[in-house]
């Protein structure tokens, strides 16, 4: 197998420009990066850094102006079905139970095949009981469940991942990334996870890429070999972390 042939996400040289009422913001300046098929691939930076410009520029909902993005090697103009972006904000629909909000994701197909399919990732993401529940009758950690398993039942080959725990708190954070990689040993996908949180990254993470400020460009690559379930109290790890923070300037 070639090189090229294990590139699953490739930007190179990416730039990006934002208008403002200051002149024009240089976000992104010049920046590389590949991810290779399977790998999970943690992105940190600086607050302001354009880690969420970033991974909109990789998933397709905003264009470069300069650069290219490859997926499998073919050039990408816009969105597909080949990644889900699963984002800080949520986007379950309140109106919807939990069968519901992932048989809307699956538009396509005979009724009764999409129905054993979204019931293959309830049971996935252990919400069993729960099929006819609405959102707001669910706790944060549930609903994010229900997000993850809407992404899944679509069988994407990319998880695009943009600060998707950080609305909640430290204890369902670690949960939820636990529940992650216990998913991802099941279903496996390439995994581009944006993340403010250097032991996150670390706890989920096979490659840990650090951003520069504005205009970012790929600062720093750390390899984390630390296989799973990870002691985020071993000394190598602390060692790791603090190797990151000190990219960060901290």
């Amino acid at each position: 197998m070639t090189k090229n042939a294990t590139e699953k996400i490739s930007l190179r040289g990416v730039k990006k420009s934002f208008i403002t009422d200051d002149g024009p913001l240089e976000v992104l300046g010049g920046l590389d990066l590949t991810v290779a098929t399977g790998q999970f691939v943690a992105i940190v930076g600086p607050s302001g850094a354009g880690k969420t410009t970033l991974i909109n520029v990789a998933c397709g909902f905003t264009l470069p102006d300069a650069g290219s993005v490859l997926i499998d090697g073919v050039p990408r103009h816009g969105p597909s079905r080949k990644g889900i972006l699963i984002s800080q904000q949520g986007s379950v629909f309140p109106w919807m139970t939990v069968r519901e909000n992932l048989l809307f994701a699956l538009d396509r197909g005979a009724k009764a095949k999409n129905i054993e399919l979204a019931q293959r990732y309830i049971d996935l993401v252990k919400l069993q009981g729960f099929e006819n529940s609405y959102p707001h009758e669910l706790s944060g950690g549930m609903l994010k469940r229900v997000e993850i398993a809407r992404a899944l039942v679509l069988k994407p080959e990319i998880l695009y991942m943009d600060e998707p725990f950080s609305a909640l708190d430290a204890l369902m954070r670690l949960r939820m990334r636990t529940e992650l990689l216990r998913i991802l040993e099941e279903e496996h996908h390439t995994v581009l996870l944006i993340t403010h949180d250097v032991e996150e990254a670390i706890h989920l993470a096979d490659q840990i890429v650090v951003m520069s400020p504005r205009p970012a460009v790929i600062q720093a690559t750390f390899a984390v070999p630390f296989p799973h379930p990870r002691q985020l109290s071993m000394p190598e790890v602390q060692q790791l972390k603090e190797s990151i923070l000190r990219e960060l300037g901290m």
